[in-house]
């Protein structure tokens, strides 16, 4: 499910990671050796792996592909403050995009734009938003093409996958879990759709997840839901292709947000996933932002209904 993208740069120096394990250190990541494209050593930032070094507007990814097409391309993102959302907003900044990205957390919202402002890319415009409110949403969609213009690009990334015994679920809370995780994913969609019409195409990108291909226990709605995100990219996708409007899932492995590190990793869990992906590396956000990058240039542009895994050859 893994494409291989062909674009402007390719990665000079591959970047592996051979220091000792990463832990939490309750105020950030450990900080992570690495290769800049130039052969320099590095980090990834304390406060999260971004996979941020020198260049492109001080967002550093000028080792890996720049998409002419996505320049001053307008993209909406959904959950954009904080884990793969925030490298997703950094990553379409560094290519010229105008981002606008809608998150619950208003505050860590304000601070991911005023940064990538303050590292010299464009700034992002950050609206609050709970998108259980559907008709919030409609409206954060209104404002960004009254602000910036048609919607190109949406990245249905919202997502929180709080953990949950089976037998603590109530009506209400799973249809809660449905509305949190996969229900504005189909109203974001239909939102964007008359502006990408308009415009000729677009591109639609479902973050999903592996974790109902692992049959991973413990949260029946999150999965229930990240499953349904497949069922509803290749709904999307044979409804939309008329106008030109191409719709992919991304699924994500474990991907190591601060949140997962504070919250789930330790050195039995990290030894595990290491021993079962065929590639001996933990896979961060930005690992995600790139593919996803991919899918909203113009670069894949026969590529729609399709899964893409970045997991590391977990699943």
């Amino acid at each position: 499910m893994l494409a291989c993208p062909v674009a402007t740069r390719l990665e000079p120096t591959r970047r592996r990671y051979t220091g000792p394990l990463l832990k939490s250190k309750g105020k950030g990541i450990a900080a992570v050796p690495i290769l800049d494209g130039d052969g320099r050593k590095g980090h990834y930032g304390e406060a999260g792996d971004r996979g941020i070094s020198a260049g492109d507007g001080g967002m550093g990814v000028s080792q890996f592909a720049t998409y002419s097409s996505l320049r001053d391309r307008v993209v909406f993102i959904t959950g954009g403050a904080s884990g793969i959302g925030e490298s997703l907003v950094e990553h379409f900044c560094a290519q010229g995009a105008k981002v606008a990205f809608v998150d619950i957390e208003a505050a860590a919202g304000e601070a991911l734009a005023r940064s990538i402002a303050a590292r010299g890319a464009p700034e992002p415009l950050p609206i609050h938003c709970d998108l259980r409110d559907i008709a919030a949403l409609r409206a954060a969609v209104a404002r960004t093409v009254a602000e910036l213009g048609p919607i190109g690009v949406l990245v249905n990334n919202a997502a929180n996958d709080t953990r949950h015994p089976v037998d603590d679920v109530t009506v209400e809370y799973w249809d809660d879990r449905m509305a949190v995780n996969l229900r504005h994913k189909f109203f974001a969609a239909q939102a964007v759709r008359p502006h990408m019409t308009a415009a000729g195409g677009g591109s639609i990108v479902n973050i999903s997840s592996v974790s109902f291909l692992k049959a991973q226990g413990g949260m029946p709605a999150y999965l229930t839901a990240k499953s349904g995100v497949i069922g509803l990219t290749r709904a999307l996708a044979r409804d939309y292709g008329a106008d030109g409007i191409r719709v992919n899932t991304v699924i994500p492995g474990w991907i190591m947000t601060q949140r997962q590190i504070d919250l789930w990793l330790d050195e039995e869990s990290e030894q595990a996933l290491l021993r079962e992906q065929c590639l001996k590396e933990k896979v961060f956000p930005p690992d995600v932002a790139r593919l996803v990058l991919f899918l909203a240039a113009d670069d894949s542009r026969m590529c729609s209904a399709q899964a893409f895994t970045v997991d590391g050859g977990w699943t």
